[in-house]
């Protein structure tokens, strides 16, 4: 079956496609920005709010840990139609714990929202997950939330961004008031006062809007004379003193389109999600490694290729599945298409294809680059793994970094050891947490996690989804590095470790960063990199 899109239908299809990540700190708003991109696509009628006082939770957010909590622990990856695009969005973990499942997501986006706290700015968390978008060349467009509350001047927020991202920053809108007084923006390409109203209703329903030229005698009865003088101000000091914008520096990563409002109350988000629609790249060319050596693109108009960058089991308690998410490159997805699965080295038809909103699923007749699509088939799949109908090639390996904490994990009834081995290889396959077995065999397999609150969902997960109930034993180990050199030439520590990872790397697993930085000192002519 012919995966071409050498028709003009498919092609307009493909560039329909706007396939992006959401990122930002914790608790800066960015899954209730998801949520909202619901509302306003006509997806939801009325939007869940994180942390809502009822008690609803955000569509996006499905696992139970995440409904209790009112954080995001897993990607979520959902498709939809938005004002003649097909949005494929995928909202990621802010917290640092899960840091590895967002730069996996990342790897398979186009182009990436930075959600801002008003008050908070530029914080670590937001430094890391942009500096991945600066080294995969994804662009990255600015949202800087919570207007409707106390905040710092959007002056000093915009002079943040630039000097801690290293890049420039341009206003598309600007805020009319903030927190009480935040009554909307200036829509600074149209030249108009964009406001909104207060409803009883909150951010449940799509914000009213009204839309004024400047000169508008209305605006000083709507605004008031001091909240329009100051409105007027800072647009005549943004046009002598704001940064100019080209589609070709946002590309390039050189300047990130600025926007505020406030995801709450839905000020300032149909404008935004209006300009991301218009600015954000369609899919284009990917790059790969050529089986003969080399590196090489893939054409987003060519045969069908796609990459797995997610693994997730238990979405549905129905049928105990495990979902596969791909991101197609290049080429047109139908059902039955027989493809190359590379690390297999043989073919297989992809059937069931799934597209997503949290764990509610819409059986699939075709999909486009840019598209990401739901795989069912338990074990068929690997984080990494390349699919494509001409073979010859792999899409870029997935980024891995080494953990930081270590455990042993066991079933508290022996009697459930087989249905925990059944959780831990599901949950190991997702890259929720790593599996290390010391080379000289003195430990039973280790698991290794970046943050301690990975380990809390790992043990929530197993007796909520698999019945078993856990015990888990820290050990001693603070930090690791994987090993490049001679391993029997590599001297190590009294304290420290040497293991396998599932990829049969060599890991070594140290009590301290004194002990990596002494080893490293010692062996000179060997390499312990944080990432692989």
């Amino acid at each position: 079956m012919s995966a071409s899109v050498s028709d003009p239908e498919s092609q307009r299809e493909i560039r329909k496609r706007r396939t992006f990540a959401i990122i930002s700190h914790p608790d800066a708003g960015k899954t209730t920005l998801t949520e909202k991109l619901l509302l306003y696509s006509g997806l939801i009628r009325t939007a869940g709010l994180v942390k809502n006082r009822r008690g609803k939770a955000a569509t996006s957010d499905w696992m139970g840990m995440e409904r209790e909590r009112g954080i995001s622990i897993t990607s979520s990856a959902m498709q939809f139609p938005y004002k003649g695009a097909m949005i494929n969005v995928l909202d990621t973990p802010g917290h640092e714990d899960f840091s590895e499942d967002t730069y996996r997501t990342l790897t398979a986006a186009d182009s990436a929202i930075m959600v801002l706290d008003a008050m908070k700015g530029v914080q670590a968390q937001t430094l890391k997950l942009f500096e991945v978008c600066r080294l995969r060349g994804i662009p990255v467009l600015t949202f800087i939330n919570k207007l409707d509350m106390p905040g710092r001047d959007p002056l000093d927020l915009m002079h943040e961004v630039e000097e801690a991202l290293g890049i420039q920053a341009s206003a598309f809108n600007w805020p009319i008031g903030s927190g009480k007084e935040f009554a909307g923006v200036i829509d600074r390409r149209r030249d108009e006062f964009v406001l909104f109203k207060k409803t009883a209703a909150g951010g449940a329903h799509q914000a009213e809007l009204e839309r004024y030229r400047p000169d508008d005698p209305r605006l000083a009865a709507r605004l008031g004379a001091d909240l329009l003088d100051q409105a007027l101000h800072d647009r005549e000091l943004l046009e002598v003193a704001g940064n100019a914008y080209t589609q070709d520096d946002f590309l390039a990563g050189k300047v990130t389109p600025v926007f505020f409002g406030s995801a709450l109350t839905n000020f300032g988000l149909e404008p935004f999600f209006d300009a991301f629609v218009e600015l954000a790249p369609s899919p284009g060319p990917r790059p790969i490694d050529l089986a003969e050596g080399g590196e090489g693109r893939v054409d987003p108009y060519g045969e069908f290729s796609a990459f797995v960058f997610k693994i997730q089991a238990n979405m549905d308690r129905r049928h105990r599945d495990v979902i596969s998410f791909i991101r197609i490159c290049s080429g047109r997805f139908t059902p039955n298409l027989v493809v190359k699965h590379h690390r297999l080295e043989r073919e297989i038809r992809l059937s069931r294809p799934h597209s997503m909103v949290a764990q509610d699923r819409n059986t699939l007749d075709e999909a486009y680059a840019g598209d990401v699509v739901g795989l069912i088939g338990r074990d068929l799949y690997h984080i990494g793994d390349t699919l494509s109908v001409t073979g010859g090639f792999t899409h870029k390996p997935m980024p891995a970094f080494q953990p930081e904490i270590f455990a042993r994990i066991a079933p508290k009834a022996p009697s459930l050891r087989k249905r925990f081995d059944k959780g831990m290889k599901n949950l190991i396959a997702e890259g929720a947490v790593q599996l290390v077995k010391p080379v000289d065999g003195s430990h039973d397999s280790i698991v290794g996690a970046v943050g301690r609150l990975q380990f809390e969902v790992l043990q929530y997960r197993l007796e909520d989804e698999y019945g078993v109930e856990t015990r888990l034993d820290p050990l001693p180990y603070e930090c690791s590095a994987w090993l490049e050199g001679d391993p029997k030439t590599f001297k190590p520590t009294t304290s420290c470790l040497m293991a396998r990872d599932q990829r049969g790397r060599l890991l070594v697993l140290f009590r301290g960063d004194w002990d990596k930085r002494y080893a490293a000192d010692q062996n000179p002519d060997h390499l312990l990199l944080d990432f692989a």
